[in-house]
């Protein structure tokens, strides 16, 4: 089946499922590691366990009570933005089963800031889940106008997610990536912490990064998570990169960013720089190419204070979320 005809039916079905007497209790008891030794706390938050939903599989807020019964501690929302937007002509999701990888080329679809305030707004159960707001510019913002598609998420959001998320790490949208230069992104950061600390409530903002950046451009991060005093880093999104893969020649040069496996070890590195030349001074959520409980584990040991699954989610299954967090157990019983 086509991956996004895929991802459709079983999130459908899913929803589909959750309606039927004693679902709740079925998922519960396969899914969910309840312990309070896994309970992290990161940024003035508490989450029940260290493993969430990474942006991406819930554009729109619209599955949150039916992925938290899978097992989470928390779940991001988005990418969202301002206004609604299509995204990418499709085909635009192509699996990699070699590699166990998907490439992506989605473009930022979905139904807009408004939509999925409202999803959030009328939730009635999370289950405990925590809940990030993933926020990026449309398509057609250009980047010097940028950070008022940012102010406009930010605002929209406020009052229903526990953090937020800067995205201007993703390949998809043309020139976005050019945010995380230092003075663009010095711009956003330091305009939505300025209407941060203006609120009773301030909410944690995350920077979201790729793995392509050189140590010279991560150590520029370090500088500006401590500068605009941000409250971490998300490490990290797809990769434009497509050295070692090993699927049909034809699939592996469509354009997108690469997730899965082939993120693995590129994405602990950046994490195990950002920890060591920070002196571990912001939480890191680390994300990429977690595909068992060792996976995730090794990420905790380079610097993250939590991690995120979505690739290795679709590869494995709804157990993987269970497995981390039995793995998590054993690792710090030791």
């Amino acid at each position: 089946m086509n991956p996004e005809e895929a991802h459709h039916t079983v999130t459908g079905g899913l929803k589909f499922f959750n309606k039927i007497w004693g679902s709740k209790a079925l998922l519960n008891s396969l899914y969910n590691v309840e312990d309070p030794r896994l309970e992290t706390k990161v940024f003035g938050l508490t989450f029940k366990n260290p493993v969430g939903l990474a942006a991406g599989f819930d554009k729109n807020a619209e599955f949150i009570e039916d992925m938290a019964r899978l097992g989470f501690g928390f779940i991001e929302i988005g990418t969202v933005t301002p206004k609604p937007q299509p995204g990418n002509d499709k085909p635009r999701m192509f699996r990699l089963v070699d590699d166990a990888a998907l490439i992506n080329r989605m473009g930022f679809n979905n139904k807009g800031a408004d939509v999925a305030a409202g999803k959030l707004k009328f939730l009635k159960e999370k289950n405990g889940v925590l809940i990030g707001g993933n926020i990026g510019k449309n398509k057609v913002t250009p980047n010097e106008e940028a950070v008022n598609d940012y102010i406009y998420c930010f605002n929209s959001l406020f009052d229903y997610v526990d953090y937020f998320v800067v995205n201007v790490s993703s390949p998809n949208t043309p020139g976005l990536r050019d945010l995380q230069e230092k003075e663009p992104l010095m711009k956003i950061l330091n305009t939505l912490q300025e209407l941060n600390t203006k609120k009773s409530n301030p909410k944690p903002i995350l920077l979201k990064i790729a793995p392509d950046l050189t140590f010279t451009q991560l150590d520029d991060i370090v500088e500006i998570v401590m500068e605009t005093k941000i409250a971490g880093v998300i490490a990290t999104n797809t990769t434009i990169a497509r050295e070692g893969l090993q699927s049909h020649r034809m699939l592996v040069q469509e354009p997108g960013g690469v997730s899965g496996k082939p993120l693995t070890r590129r994405s602990t590195e950046v994490i195990q720089y950002l920890a060591d030349k920070s002196n571990r001074a912001f939480p890191i959520i680390g994300v990429g190419g977690i595909h068992s409980a060792a996976d995730a584990i090794e990420k905790l040991n380079a610097g993250a204070s939590l991690v995120q699954v979505y690739t290795g989610f679709i590869y494995e299954g709804p157990g993987l979320v269970a497995d981390i967090c039995k793995g998590i157990l054993k690792e710090r019983s030791k």
